[in-house]
Order: C-alpha cells, then structure tokens, then sequence
C-alpha cells in the first residue's frame, strides 16, 4: 500500500469518497454533488476539509 493510500484511508468516509472521485477518477464538483445528491458547496466543503487533512498528515510524517 503506498503512503497516498494510506492517507486517504485514514480519512473519514464520506472525505475519502469524494477527494477519491475528484482527483483520481476526475469528476467535477457539479458531478460529484449530482452523483451525490448534495449541493454543489457541500461537495467543495469536503474537498477542501480532506485537502487540509492530507497536507497537515504530509507535514507531521
């Protein structure tokens, strides 16, 4: 299992669901929330919630 991975599965649920849908199979934020069934901010949130996550996991290891 690679570090990226691991971070990512050290994130709650719903995070990893959506970093995982955005930035690895390359859906928009709009076809995220679509897919979803939660608005469009909700989505963007979260992005922006596991992104701080993972950078502050990247900086303590």
């Amino acid at each position: 299992m690679t570090a990226i991975t691991q971070l990512l599965e050290s994130l709650p649920e719903e995070e990893r669901i959506i970093l995982t849908m955005r930035y690895i199979r390359g859906l928009s934020n709009l076809e995220i929330a679509d897919l979803l069934g939660v608005p469009e901010r909700a989505v963007e949130s979260v992005i922006t919630t596991g992104k701080s996550r993972l950078l502050s996991a990247l900086n303590q290891g």
